[in-house]
């Protein structure tokens, strides 16, 4: 067992290669640059079995331990940015504008680079630990997805798989997770209400398409609050609206897009089914009709038992019970780590960002601070999972 004072001495340099990717940031596959940089850092730790090019600019490296045969468990870092013109002021602020680390996957990256140095020197492990620094987080089709396609699973012989994410508002040198559900899935859908158009001075010769819709919005509320158990999760949110182009026209169709979010395969299939009955049901009764494209984009992030208490006992061993919250609430974002864990069994924890920003703002920066209990988490999670 190490608790964080032993991976201080990785502090400093872990936060010149994380200001480094900050400053640098590159989005969705186009990865050049900063996977160049892991791979060339991953070599100069002594790491040999180093694959590039996966998922377009995915790397995957593997450290064998000293310890005897055994086997191979994963961690995983994501390292894309956003496009979000940067408002943190720091002297590592992003070069590039219009993109910006957001999300802190350039500390992610930084600490499981922190932890393949340290792996990489001592190597106290039985089996083998395989280092997935993974592309096109924030975008779709997902670079997790993409990845598990092309066979890394197999091809490195994984058997789990472990992720982690800094969490704005929980305090640094703390942790989070829960068995189970820890984030939920993510659908998408368009959904098309048609009508029949003509002068808005006229609207008894129309079918307006902007009215039912209107019914429609509302009426997709009750899915949630009348429809579902109210002791289960379910988002359903419209984001976009589009109608019309003239202020004395009332166009043919309107055009709708939202989100779905829950923890249920049961209710992703509920929401499906009854936005487009619903829609159509509004609609036909006015006399319009309604098409749905519904794509269901994430599944829901579920932490296996048994890999969630390995994950546990690796973060009590750096900063010890009281610091970890085992049982922290889901969330209802949705992370693609997901189809890693549909892949394999494996947890995802959360690690504390301090009182910053949040994710995907602006303002927002990853805190420093919290590489080294990063980095002694990750290299816990391998000493103590591969114990020799």
């Amino acid at each position: 067992m190490a608790t964080v004072d032993a991976f201080n001495y990785l502090k400093e340099e872990a936060t010149e290669w994380r200001r480094y990717l900050h400053r640098n940031p590159e989005l969705g596959y186009e990865l050049r640059n900063t996977a160049r940089f892991v791979a060339e850092k991953l070599a100069s730790f002594g790491i040999n079995h180093i694959e590039t090019n996966i998922a377009e600019t995915g790397v995957v490296a593997l450290i064998q331990g000293e310890g005897g045969e055994g086997p191979t468990i994963a961690l995983r870092a994501d390292m894309d940015a956003l496009p979000i013109l940067e408002a943190s002021c720091k002297p590592w602020a992003s070069e590039s504008p219009g993109k910006m680390h957001g999300c802190g996957h350039d500390g992610h990256t930084a600490m499981l680079l922190g932890a393949a140095k340290h792996l990489a020197s001592t190597r106290c492990f039985k089996g083998a630990v395989a280092l997935i620094f993974q592309p096109a987080e924030e975008i779709l089709p997902s670079g997790a997805l993409r990845m598990i396609k092309e066979g890394i699973m197999e091809r490195f012989g994984i058997t789990q798989v472990f992720g982690m994410h800094n969490g704005p508002g929980i305090e640094i040198g703390k942790f989070g997770i829960c068995h189970g559900p820890i984030l939920a899935s993510l659908d998408d859908f368009d959904l098309v209400v048609s009508g029949k158009g003509g002068h808005a001075a006229k609207p008894n010769e129309t079918v307006d398409p902007v009215v039912i819709a209107a019914q429609v919005i509302f009426a997709l509320q009750t899915l949630v609050s009348r429809r579902t158990n109210p002791l289960e999760s379910l988002v359903i949110s419209i984001t976009k609206l589009n109608a019309g182009t003239a202020y004395n026209v009332i166009p043919d169709v309107v055009q709708l897009g939202g989100t779905v979010r829950t923890y249920s395969s049961h209710l992703r299939d509920f929401a499906e089914k009854q936005i487009l009955e619903v829609a159509r049901g509004i609609a036909r009764a006015s006399g319009g009709d309604a098409e749905l494209k519904y794509r269901r984009d994430c599944p829901v992030t579920f932490n296996n038992q048994k890999a969630t208490h390995l994950a546990i006992n690796a973060a009590n061993a750096v900063v010890g019970q009281d610091f970890v919250n085992a049982n922290m609430s889901p969330r209802m974002g949705s992370e693609d780590f997901a189809y890693m864990l549909e892949a394999r069994p494996g947890a995802f924890m959360y690690i504390g960002n301090g009182p910053t920003a949040p994710l995907h703002n602006p303002a927002y920066d990853f805190s420093d601070e919290a590489l080294p209990f990063g980095i002694g988490y990750w290299v816990n999670l391998v000493e103590k999972t591969l114990a020799v």
